[in-house]
């Protein structure tokens, strides 16, 4: 299974139809076993926020065995809009 930021990206906006997707190696030496990201998906709309991450879980239950750290951040496009505004 190939592990890899660009790989879960593409994942991620395809299964969530994401309109905004960002995914970070945050491994020290960039060894694909802790990752951040961001999601932003119209998907996510009226979802509390144990809802959205369970989507994001969903979405990668075959990669997230293999990740060691996982951050997830899961936004509608308003809420994004708003956060790139401040």
């Amino acid at each position: 299974m190939e592990l890899s930021a660009s790989s879960l990206r593409d994942k991620l906006q395809r299964d969530l139809e994401a309109d905004h997707v960002e995914v970070e190696d945050t491994t020290p030496n960039r060894c694909a076993t802790s990752f951040r990201v961001l999601v932003v998906s119209t998907k996510f709309e009226g979802k509390p926020l144990l809802q959205r991450h369970r989507l994001v879980n969903e979405c990668l239950a075959e990669e997230l065995p293999h990740i060691h750290a996982f951050e997830q951040k899961t936004l509608t496009p308003e809420q994004w809009t708003r956060e790139r505004q401040k």
